[in-house]
């Protein structure tokens, strides 16, 4: 029996890894967003509706916000200040458990996070930069480019650093796996206590709107907001060749993220809120961490970068 090749495709979905014949993967394949690749996009927005029929609870909002609250954390902190650019040290029982908490933000597996996000550092706002709003537009930048096929497969020759942990491959290539297991988990929490603490007045249904669906949407902006906004609203501290920005407001949803132009001139540091009022979350979750042994050897800003700063700040 033939399989169909819209079956086969579909099931392709399913193996981050896979690399088929498909010329859209090439090197030279064609940079534009395709619409079949919207889907999941559109699901998980359009489950945010459901709010509708399952109402609210102060419970399921709770639930919401907690888990926003540490899947961003996860992001920022580790995928992005650990995997992308090893701004501190950690266990490897450390970096497997926050890569399985960064799995369930939906933002695919922490070695494709980290390929992407060091292949912008290297071209930041340039024609190769997966995702600049300079070159390419703000919606490129904010979603278009997770639609391309081209930008599906992980490049693993920007992380060589993780090859040799099978357990982080292998999040990496069943990235769906995760956040599947966390929509059954709301939903069996969600009608647990329905039947044995009613007074929470939730149920399997409201948790999963709640807790994976709008939760789950409102991160996916915030972190994207960093792509996008933050290479075209905010200030510029440092004069360097990309457009990136330092933005109050995204720093704060983002726990720290939004501080861009001072990450953009220093990147392996654990730190982007470089001055006492620039309030970086992330950091002071990592320091606490680091002064209970959970991470170690966190790289500080350059003294010089301190000074240059410092002088800025004087002058204005």
């Amino acid at each position: 029996m033939q399989i169909q090749p819209g079956i086969v495709r579909a099931f392709r979905w399913l193996d981050s890894d896979n690399v088929s014949d498909d010329p859209r993967l090439s090197a030279s394949g064609p940079v534009r967003t395709e619409y079949d690749r919207w889907i999941p996009f559109l699901f998980l927005h359009l489950g945010c509706f459901g709010v509708i029929f399952t109402g609210t609870s102060w419970f399921a909002v709770t639930t919401c916000l907690v888990l926003y609250c540490i899947r961003m954390f996860a992001i920022t902190g580790f995928y992005h200040r650990y995997f992308s650019h090893r701004s501190f040290k950690a266990s490897r029982i450390a970096q497997a458990f926050f890569a399985i908490l960064g799995l369930t933000a939906m933002q695919r597996g922490p070695l494709w996070w980290a390929a992407h996000h060091r292949a912008h550092h290297k071209e930041a706002d340039r024609d190769n930069d997966p995702h600049s709003p300079v070159v390419r537009g703000f919606l490129w930048s904010h979603l278009g480019w997770l639609t391309a096929t081209k930008n599906m497969p992980t490049d693993y020759t920007k992380v060589p650093d993780f090859l040799k942990y099978p357990e982080l491959r292998f999040l990496n290539r069943f990235d769906w796996v995760i956040p599947l297991l966390l929509f059954i988990g709301l939903y069996g929490l969600g009608q647990y206590l329905q039947a044995t603490m009613p007074q929470f007045q939730t149920n399997g249904l409201q948790l999963i709107v709640w807790g994976f669906f709008i939760s789950t949407t409102i991160l996916f902006h915030a972190t994207c907001s960093i792509n996008s906004f933050a290479h075209m609203f905010g200030y510029r501290r440092f004069d360097i060749p990309d457009d990136s920005r330092n933005n109050p407001i995204l720093a704060l949803v983002t726990f720290g993220e939004g501080w861009h132009n001072n990450h953009h001139r220093y990147s392996n540091s654990v730190r982007q809120g470089f001055v006492w009022w620039e309030l970086d979350i992330t950091y002071l979750i990592l320091l606490c961490m680091s002064k209970i042994g959970l991470i170690y050897d966190l790289q500080p800003v350059p003294d010089a970068v301190m000074r240059k700063v410092a002088l800025k700040e004087r002058e204005s």
